[in-house]
């Protein structure tokens, strides 16, 4: 599919049920983990309704009557003293399985840099994957994305440590 027929929007709180349920499919796809939807739900208007912490946007065919959401991308913010300036963090990256191959990730990618790069305290975007997540990995290479030097480390005080896949 021709990216051009990808509308790509911001999202608003009119869309928290389309973010919620991609959310909880990414979550299940990727890491095998059934999310708490009241706590998603809350999660999810927090972010929609507090800026300051970041913006999601919503993908959608942009021919016929009703629109509805195949994907979505969510940013998140990350000073950065050492440029002076904020990368964009990009999460809670998904599209729909059967919009997928079709070009809407790479229309979400463009919008969301092209976005970047007009905003001079942005200094870069980056998002992490799961790293079994080979296809994703692919894709995010094929739009000019490299893999970082840095390695991600943390400590979940809500859902505890990802227990590994066999």
């Amino acid at each position: 599919m021709n990216p051009d027929l990808i509308a790509i929007r911001p999202a608003t709180e009119y869309d928290v049920q389309a973010i919620l349920e991609f959310n909880a499919a990414l979550a299940l796809e990727t890491e095998q983990r059934r999310l708490d939807l009241d706590r998603l739900r809350k999660g999810t208007l927090a972010l929609l309704t507090q800026p300051q912490h970041g913006f999601y946007i919503v993908a959608e065919p942009s021919a016929g009557a009703i629109r509805t959401a195949v994907g979505q991308l969510m940013i998140t913010f990350e000073w950065s003293d050492w440029r002076n300036g904020v990368f964009w963090w990009m999460q809670s990256v998904y599209v729909k399985p059967e919009w997928r191959r079709r070009g809407v990730y790479r229309a979400m990618h463009e919008h969301i840099a092209a976005r970047a790069k007009k905003d001079s305290q942005v200094c870069g975007i980056r998002l992490y994957v799961e790293h079994r997540n080979h296809d994703a990995q692919t894709v995010y290479q094929r739009v000019g994305l490299s893999p970082s030097v840095y390695t991600v480390y943390e400590q979940d005080f809500i859902l505890g440590p990802q227990r590994p896949n066999p």
